[in-house]
């Protein structure tokens, strides 16, 4: 009998990291959903997640332990999808040196040790596939997202150079640039605001309280989290995936707009949007 493919998906508290994960299971992929704390592993394995490791992307030791712990019980990877991550919203000049740094610490940082961890493991085993969760906000930019945004960027330049010094191999590189998905990714971003941006003495205090106010409505073109995990799903069983997935109607709109509009109509697009 053919081994299951064999995947671990870092941030699956919630959203976008726990639907697929449950989809995954679902369709006989051995699945290590990852989470930062007890509380989550505990909720994980009530869903039937027997083989649920605690995570936070910001530790190093942690993430070997992961690896080790995988390698024990499966004796390969097969792939790795590097879907933890937050939103910080707030303008550039509201943004401390060290709020952009924690946004990094995760969104980047963490990114790339799960990255430079793992490609050792697939090199070893000669093939394997490494899911970057990057956004349609990684190719281009929201007002008041300039964190987001950067941090995003930041992951589509490691990726696409990884991809060129991989050519050689059997190791695919994989971007995936999703626009909104129902989770609690807009609520987490309205706490980073709420906790790193003084709102009150802000230029900008208008437009950040529209947002906090506006996180209950429905984002136009907005999907479910089936629409990543499908994709996921996809990548798993492709022989040759693809380097770059758009994922919901807003990014193959904007991604379009992008290609095909000067970058002065694409700012009053992207104005209009934020």
């Amino acid at each position: 009998m053919q081994k299951q493919p064999v995947i671990v998906i870092t941030g699956c508290s919630t959203g976008i990291g726990l639907e697929t994960a449950l989809y995954l299971k679902e369709r006989f992929v051995t699945v290590y959903p990852t989470v930062r704390t007890q509380e989550d592993s505990e909720r994980l394995r009530s869903l039937g997640f027997e083989q649920v490791l605690q995570l936070d992307v910001r530790k190093p030791e942690q993430i070997s332990a992961v690896i080790d712990t995988v390698l024990d019980r499966e004796g390969q990877i097969d792939v790795w999808f590097n879907n933890a991550g937050y939103g910080q919203v707030g303008a550039i000049e509201d943004i401390r040196t060290e709020v952009l740094k924690k946004q990094f610490e995760t969104n980047v940082f963490g990114v790339h040790e799960c990255t430079w961890q793992i490609l050792p493991v697939m090199r070893a085993q000669g093939f394997g596939k490494i899911i970057q969760h990057s956004s349609v906000l990684g190719i281009t930019s929201l007002f008041g997202r300039g964190a987001y945004n950067a941090s995003k960027y930041a992951v589509e330049g490691l990726t696409d150079t990884l991809r060129l010094e991989l050519q050689d191999t059997e190791i695919y590189p994989i971007l995936l640039n999703t626009g909104p998905v129902t989770s609690r990714f807009r609520e987490t971003a309205v706490k980073m605001l709420q906790r790193h941006v003084d709102i009150d003495h802000s230029l900008f205090r208008e437009r950040y309280r529209g947002s906090i106010e506006g996180t209950a409505k429905k984002v136009p073109f907005n999907e479910e989290p089936e629409a990543v995990a499908s994709v996921v799903h996809r990548i798993i069983l492709a022989d040759k995936p693809q380097p770059r997935y758009y994922i919901t109607k807003a990014t193959y709109l904007l991604g379009t707009a992008k290609r095909v509009l000067s970058t002065a109509w694409l700012d009053r697009l992207l104005l209009r949007l934020g």
